[in-house]
């Protein structure tokens, strides 16, 4: 690659990440005059794409969802490009400098020397990650796999099991848990009366799922309960401590302290930016963004934020899809500025971001049934299974982001 060559960089390779990888690649670059100018870099710590939406039904086995279901080498996916156009870098970014435009990377598997990359334009998608290793990557494929191992062993001597967060990962691992290792009563049951695993799942607020309507949380509590879960509301997990005999204490916020043979954290997520400096972030830990033209104004021209990790958006993969098209598309005019413009600021209007608030998410119950909305319509438990809960939408979602179909159009 020519030293004369202006990288565009994009730090992070999971669902942001690639889709704005896919995007540049398909609809960005090919409108740049001079093309053979420009360099994508995809940086990530990982080899692979970690499809985390499927992580509930792997924690509850291996059989029901192996690895291997929701692991995507992430250079397999740009095969597709000419090479000469791109490069995947298996490295972490462990600085920013914004004034000389450089991201210093460490490799930490290989053992090469760190190095500094500069960008000419710089898209910060790291995303964040859950605190257990079991629902994200902390590090590579191996540590999650490994994680999920362990899991997997204590499961069959497990009589009670605590888990933590009333969002849909801490619902959905509840349930698959309920259902695995107690059954299912029948429709006309409440409750299942010979529950063999003692499962309480610890929701920090009034009811489970914030995201949905109280009926549709009421109903997926009444599911949970039919597979052995009880529900504490206004509960908070705080620390932890793991025993020599394999149990865990968890000490909640209200000074009550459980004694549990499993402990699954669930609740919460934290942004991966501690490589970046405070002053482009928000009191959070998120990327300060602007809200409307998704560029991260504090770190200078041609740098965006997408996905999760920036603080423009409450997260969410529908959210994203709104994000990339606009963030890349103002991208495009900020490059074409560069060359065109004497100040190299666009003319005429950003495309404005329009965040995604509608009332949708889908929540398997064990692998039969679930709640959920779409775009502020209920849905039926059965098409909640139909969507999500088969297959966790490993052959529409988790293909079209690694595959880049999902942008085989240009949005805007």
């Amino acid at each position: 690659m020519s030293l004369q060559k202006k990288n565009v960089v994009i730090i992070g390779g999971s669902f942001a990440g690639l889709s704005a990888a896919h995007y540049f690649l398909r609809h960005v670059l090919p409108s740049l005059p001079y093309k053979g100018d420009y360099h994508l870099n995809i940086v990530d710590t990982s080899k692979d794409f970690m499809y985390r939406f499927a992580t509930p039904r792997a924690v509850v086995s291996a059989k029901l969802m192996p690895t291997s279901n929701f692991f995507f080498p992430i250079a397999d996916a740009f095969q597709q490009y000419n090479s000469k156009t791109y490069t995947f870098i298996n490295a972490k970014a462990v600085a920013i400098d914004t004034s000389a435009r450089t991201i210093t990377l460490n490799y930490e598997k290989t053992g090469a020397e760190p190095h500094e990359l500069s960008y000419h334009a710089l898209a910060l998608a790291t995303g964040t990650r859950t605190l257990s290793p079991l629902f994200s990557l902390h590090t590579t494929r191996d540590g999650a796999e490994d994680a999920l191992k362990e899991l997997h062993k204590r499961l069959p001597q497990a009589r009670s099991i605590l888990i933590s967060g009333g969002g849909p990962t801490g619902v959905e691992t509840a349930g698959g848990l309920g259902e695995y290792l107690n059954g299912r009563t029948s429709w006309f049951l409440s409750k299942n009366k010979k529950s063999q695993v003692k499962i309480r799942l610890l929701s920090g607020g009034k009811k489970i799922l914030p995201r949905l309507r109280p009926a549709i949380a009421k109903q997926a509590e009444k599911y949970l309960a039919q597979v052995g879960v009880e529900v504490i509301h206004g509960r908070r997990a705080i620390s932890s401590r793991d025993h020599d005999d394999g149990t865990t204490t968890v000490v909640l916020e209200n000074g009550e302290v459980i004694t549990t043979d499993i402990y699954i954290p669930a609740a919460g997520v934290q942004p991966n930016t501690e490589w970046l400096p405070h002053t482009l972030l928000n009191e959070k830990g998120y990327i300060h963004t602007n809200r409307v033209t998704l560029r991260v104004d504090d770190a200078g021209p041609r740098v965006y934020a997408l996905g999760d990790v920036g603080s423009y958006t409450a997260g969410g993969v529908l959210d994203m899809y709104v994000a990339v098209p606009v963030a890349l598309t103002n991208m495009k005019r900020d490059l074409l500025a560069a060359i065109t413009s004497e100040n190299g600021v666009p003319k005429g209007k950003d495309t404005p971001y329009k965040p995604n608030l509608s009332e949708t998410q889908l929540v398997p119950v064990g692998r039969g049934r679930g709640v959920g909305a779409f775009r502020g319509w209920r849905l039926p438990s059965l098409v909640v299974w139909f969507i999500k809960g088969r297959k966790y939408m490993l052959n529409t979602v988790a293909v079209e982001i690694h595959s880049g179909s999902k942008w085989d159009k240009e949005r805007i």
